[in-house]
């Protein structure tokens, strides 16, 4: 069986508990008794001095009588609980505030020695046998001129002292109960702010775990534990995504080598066995010809693609001017322009470097151009302008097509995505050339809008910084 974290605490919980009514029972309750000893111990050699020094002197200096002593002592004896002895050195009892006043039959303790406390002032016991039970006995002596007459010892029951400490000991042991009761908190709040949000967790990383990325979980919490609830939830989503984005990868892949793979073998089939006559060949031939280089620039797109990386892609930034590199553009698409009767306008800021591989920006702005020929209307402009803002050169490339529609905007620079609008029209195209170019823009940490209308045209906008040396 598997431990959990919260039978741990649990046990633990239990532990605390137990250990806490040992140490109550054990070193507390032995701590309570011996101060309780000590606190009546001193009390009572208090007032033992006090009689060897009063009541006690004045029997042996024989400025009172026995009677008198014998009155005081037994009313002390009431008011403390406490039997009070006049003891001879001898052991001989002279008064015994329990017992009557007997003058003929004598009582003696055997074998009575003051020296019984040794270093205390106390002795616990039966006093010398003479109890049945344990006594707290202090002893003081009656001196008189420097000499010892005898002794004033004073015996408290054990027993008291013991019920004294069983009645605070019973209070700790309600207190211990108390404060367990208490602790429970804690452990409502640990069930309800750490095990069950961590349970959801666990629940969440075993489906993810088992392959179930699209399994949700919510764990309404702001601390330490929502946060990683919230970094496993997005980490599941995007590797989710991921997951669908290589699906959809491979299904477009394969349908985009799959067309032209099936109308090259359907030609070729065709002319081998004679269905496409000698005579025709050469159409059929370009026909092929076409398809080919349509596969030819799909992969050269997506090893484009696979070498991109806007974290750690490869740049060699320079200082260029860019003006110069759109111009050169601009002039590359010259035929293809004069064919569909399309004029390139060129709005460009004074000349201004900008810093960046200037490859890369060259290829973004081929398949910009390119995007913003092949869906332009004929006898139409297609402006290019560069702006400079907050030390920044914005490049807009704007086209009179057949615009976006808007529902299809927040999808154009997914891989292979082609709208619906523009697919009778991009009969070779591959869907990666806007994919191709958001990201050598985001790899120069960099941004790329596009601002499209249905039936008016697009937009494409995107930023470069301007070089060191300009801004000095």
């Amino acid at each position: 069986m598997r431990k959990t974290l919260y039978l741990k605490f649990l046990l633990a919980y239990f532990i605390f508990g137990f250990f806490g009514f040992v140490i109550v029972a054990t070193f507390v309750s032995s701590m309570t008794v011996e101060h309780l000893k000590r606190e009546k111990a001193d009390s009572l050699y208090k007032e033992a001095t006090l009689i060897a020094n009063s009541y006690a002197a004045d029997l042996y200096n024989n400025e009172t009588s026995l009677d008198t002593v014998k009155k005081q002592i037994d009313d002390l004896d009431t008011f403390l609980n406490t039997s009070i002895w006049i003891i001879n050195p001898s052991g001989r009892m002279i008064l015994d505030s329990r017992s009557p006043l007997d003058l003929e039959n004598e009582i003696a303790v055997e074998n009575f020695d003051p020296a019984i406390a040794a270093d205390s002032f106390y002795t616990v016991g039966k006093f010398f046998n003479y109890f049945t039970e344990e006594q707290l006995s202090v002893i003081a002596p009656i001196a008189s001129d420097f000499v010892v007459k005898g002794y004033v010892a004073l015996h408290y029951p054990m027993n008291s002292i013991s019920a004294s400490a069983n009645s605070l000991l019973n209070i700790s042991y309600l207190m211990l109960v108390v404060l367990f009761l208490l602790s429970l908190i804690i452990l409502i709040f640990f069930t309800e702010m750490v095990y069950l949000p961590l349970r959801k967790i666990t629940v969440a990383t075993e489906q993810y775990a088992a392959g179930n990325m699209h399994y949700e979980f919510q764990v309404d919490s702001e601390d330490e534990v929502g946060y990683l609830a919230a970094s496993l939830s997005y980490m599941a989503s995007e590797i989710a995504r991921a997951e669908d984005d290589q699906k959809k990868f491979v299904a477009n892949v394969s349908h985009d080598f799959r067309s032209p793979l099936t109308s090259i073998k359907g030609y070729l089939e065709a002319m081998k066995d004679g269905t496409i006559p000698a005579e025709t060949y050469e159409k059929y031939m370009d026909i092929l010809i076409n398809e080919t280089e349509r596969l030819i620039k799909l992969t050269n797109s997506l090893l484009i693609l696979n070498n991109l990386n806007t974290r750690g892609m490869l740049l060699d930034k320079i200082d260029f001017d860019i003006n110069q590199v759109i111009r050169n553009i601009a002039s590359s698409f010259e035929g293809t322009c004069r064919k569909k009767t399309i004029a390139i306008e060129l709005i460009l800021t004074d000349d201004v470097k900008v810093k960046g591989d200037v490859g890369k920006i060259q290829q973004v702005l081929y398949n910009l151009l390119d995007n913003a020929i092949k869906f332009s209307r004929s006898d139409s402009i297609i402006k290019i302008e560069t702006t400079e803002k907050h030390n920044k050169i914005f490049i807009s490339v704007k086209d009179s097509g057949v615009g976006i529609p808007k529902n299809e905007l927040k999808f154009i620079f997914d891989r292979f995505f082609k709208s619906d609008s523009s697919r009778g029209r991009d009969k070779r195209g591959t869907g990666l050339g806007l994919a191709i170019v958001k990201e050598i823009i985001h790899s120069h940490g960099e941004h790329i809008n596009v601002i499209s209308t249905e039936g008016v045209g697009t937009e494409f906008i995107f930023s470069l910084p301007v070089s060191d040396e300009d801004e000095d």
